[in-house]
């Protein structure tokens, strides 16, 4: 202190400073930031993942085609099938509707190799049912957005005979049903996030401008994270679903780092200070706490890029970086906006609705729900531990059972589509007929004897072992000395058995018959290939992720607060909050407990990348509150009150943040939830869920509970670990002297950033 001033250190604080002090320098060089970077983006274009990146032998299957030259084109199948049990597939009506539908697929120019099912021998084996195959010319990854005519094709047909189902099911039809689905859900999401957003912060701050800044921050946070990630992806591949994942987690943080800014300069202005130093003290504290909780939240995403998977780095790499973005953003250009307005920001006030909150309030400013709660859990904290703890336990114990796997089409869309009627009808009439298992095979010679014997005991002894009843399809590629078998796999739909299957020609069938050719590869991919060998990635992914998140947010814990009982609190709450969210996730998807309720009846299992994804997240955005609330407790015990009265003043005075910041995220989240794919569900119920229970339960109960019964012991830091760096200065500098005895009083003294 000099001359009765402080300076305050601090990279918040000095940023702030900055930002308050040449204020049109820091918005210009913020939109230039903005545009240069979707400007570079855009022109860079964006590299996006490949199929040979991914795991087992799935990517070692697609390397090998790659290799080859070969471009492996996207299969499709028309399902004919009698409505009646008298008509079979040999009548002339039936024969007629297969030429029918084989010269309508044929003349629309987009298909080939169009094989009858007389010729193939694809009846089934009651004689009602046949397939009509042929592959889509041209890049089978752009299929989709080229099967349309043949699909109209095969519904004119259908529409000229009656008698007959004739339904077209493939890679390329289910990839244009997914692909449609998936946009139609996101553009849905999208839409509705900022509308929903924004209505609340109108609601919390009770202005139109103020409500505005931070949704607007956090759009242009996600712009320019858009084109850092186009400009990032030739050296990390980025994909579609890193870009969604983004826009959500960026939303999420973006809205919360600004209110949490927004409402701590608001806070002293009505205390009685001055916009610019309303606005300094702001920078100093949550200004602080946004860089903490934003660089934990980093950590955490970072987890992903341990995983081995290129479309799990991809969503780490790109949340990364809309966080930073935001963080950036939000110690930055917020203050700078913040001194050009200056009174301004309660332009469009909304006077009803103010007083309404006011009445929610008492004298100083904090909410009465709040401080009733609180009054009871600091009256009777071993109670209110135990219970608070119990109950997050039992709702944490059915994760015991999780069971995971990549979902099929009929659990990703339930009867929400009338391909999935399809898939199932195919399935059932031809057993993993949908979804079969694709041997790709590579020889020194694909036509020597020794190869064309292994491949002819391969399909003989994959129907004699029982992985499948057939048809087998064999195809050659003579010049390039390779060869793709077709196998429906025994099981179908139900994933399960279909594994079983998948395991019988993996670790039997294959090496008694191709496995004994020296030199030979035969990689065994396909959807049930895929979701296995996904799977286990994933499972070994979890201890070195789980490892690295909780290590790194442990240390930044310990060196922002300087204190070993608070980084293992945090640590512990976290997981407890996590744990929470994956029991009620099993409960309402695998178990069906209440799934009526979000339309999740009969999935059965929860999509493999969910839990390892909901971790990192939930990690991550869950430190916002726990840093926000506890910064404030701190700086409250720094200023003179006991570790009881900084409990109940930190806590009551966040509520109100901390709950609008969650109803934000909750509301976002809750979207996902309404959306048609069960992934997409499962991930907003799951997010939605861990957040209102950490923001609720663990933050209003549990957190107080804990520091209270601590007491002391809270700011509890080892002789030995006392060299570590002091992070901590921030909060001190900027907090009210105030007493156990009495409310909020304003400062002495003037904060000098």
């Amino acid at each position: 202190m000099v001359n009765g001033v402080t300076r305050v250190r601090g990279v918040a604080a000095r940023a702030g400073g900055w930002s308050a002090r040449h204020r049109w320098a820091a918005v210009v060089i913020w939109v230039l930031f903005v545009v240069l970077a979707m400007g570079i983006g855009s022109a860079a274009g964006r590299v996006n993942v490949k199929d040979n990146q991914l795991p087992g032998e799935v990517g070692q299957a697609q390397k090998i085609i790659e290799d080859a030259g070969l471009k492996e084109p996207a299969g499709e199948t028309v399902f004919i099938q009698a409505v009646d049990g008298s008509t079979k597939a040999t009548d002339p009506a039936f024969h007629a509707a297969v030429d029918a539908v084989i010269k309508a697929v044929d003349a629309t120019g987009q298909v080939t190799k169009v094989t009858s099912p007389y010729a193939a021998k694809t009846l089934s084996k009651d004689g009602r049912s046949a397939l009509i195959q042929f592959d889509v010319l041209g890049d089978a990854d752009t299929a989709p957005d080229r099967i349309t005519p043949v699909l109209d094709a095969v519904k004119k047909v259908q529409g000229e005979h009656k008698e007959l189902r004739i339904e077209e099911i493939g890679s390329a039809s289910m990839g244009k049903t997914f692909k449609d689905a998936f946009g139609d859900d996101f553009k849905k999401a999208e839409y509705s996030a900022v509308p929903v957003a924004l209505g609340i912060l109108l609601i919390a701050f009770g202005a139109l401008v103020a409500a505005l800044l931070p949704v607007a921050l956090a759009l242009t946070a996600i712009i320019a994270t858009m084109g850092l990630m186009a400009i990032v992806s030739h050296l990390q591949a980025m994909s579609d679903t890193a870009n969604s994942v983004m826009l959500l987690v960026g939303l999420a943080v973006g809205v919360d780092y600004c209110l949490f800014y927004l409402r701590r300069e608001r806070e002293e202005r009505e205390a009685g200070r001055d916009a610019q130093t309303a606005l300094r003290i702001a920078a100093a504290t949550s200004g602080r706490a946004i860089i903490v909780s934003g660089v934990t939240v980093c950590v955490a995403m970072a987890g992903m890029l341990f995983t081995g998977l290129a479309e799990f780095e991809a969503m780490g790499l790109a949340s990364l970086m809309v966080v930073a973005v935001a963080m950036v953003g939000s110690v930055t250009v917020l203050p700078a906006l913040l001194s050009l307005l200056g009174e301004r920001v309660e332009k469009g006030r909304l006077p009803f609705l103010n007083r309404i909150k006011r009445g929610k309030r008492n004298n100083n400013g904090e909410s009465r729900f709040w401080r009733a709660v609180l009054g009871a859990v600091l009256r009777r904290p071993k109670a209110a531990l135990v219970m608070a703890a119990g109950a997050l336990i039992a709702i944490t114990l059915p994760a015991v059972g999780m069971h995971t796997q990549n979902l099929t089409l009929d659990q990703e869309f339930g009867d929400s589509l009338p391909i999935v009627g399809t898939y199932d009808r195919v399935n059932e009439t031809f057993p993993g007929g949908a979804s079969p298992a694709n041997v790709v095979i590579k020889a020194a010679d694909i036509n020597t004897p020794e190869v064309k014997q292994a491949i002819a005991d391969f399909r003989t002894q994959a129907v004699s072992r029982g992985a499948s009843d057939g048809p087998i399809k064999i195809t050659l590629h003579s010049a390039e000395n390779m060869a793709f078998v077709d196998v429906p796999l025994i099981g179908g739909s139900d994933q399960k058995k279909a594994e079983k299957s998948l395991d019988l020609l993996r670790d039997h069938v294959r090496p008694d018959t191709l496995g004994k050719v020296r030199g030979l590869e035969a990689p065994i991919t396909g959807q049930v290939a895929g979701s296995k060998d996904f799977n286990a990635r994933i499972v070994g992914a979890v201890t070195p992720v789980f490892a690295f998140v909780v290590v790194f947010a442990f240390l930044l814990m310990l060196l922002c607060f300087r204190s070993l009982t608070i980084a293992i609190t945090a640590i512990v709450l976290n997981l407890l909050s996590v744990g929470a969210a994956y029991g009620i996730l099993t409960a309402v998807f695998q178990h069906g407990w209440g799934a009526s309720l979000v339309g999740a009846e009969g999935v059965g299992a929860i999509v493999s990348w969910l839990p390892l994804f909901l971790f990192v997240i939930l990690f991550g955005l869950s430190m916002d509150y726990h840093v926000f609330v506890v910064s404030r407790i701190r700086e409250a015990r720094l200023a003179g009150r006991t570790t009881r009265d900084a409990i109940q003043h930190g806590v009551v005075t966040t509520a109100g943040v901390v709950t609008s910041a969650a109803v934000i995220m909750v509301a976002v989240f809750a979207i996902f939830g309404t959306l048609s794919m069960q992934s997409m569900k499962q991930m907003g119920v799951g997010l939605a869920t861990a957040v209102l229970i950490d923001a609720t339960v663990i933050r209003g109960v549990l957190l107080p509970a804990v520091m209270a019964l601590l007491g002391e012991r809270n700011w509890y830091l080892p002789k030995w670990l006392r060299w570590l760096p002091d992070l901590t200065h921030d909060e001190s500098a900027a907090a009210p002297p105030v007493t156990a005895h009495h409310g909020d009083e304003d400062r002495d003294r003037v904060v000098r950033v």
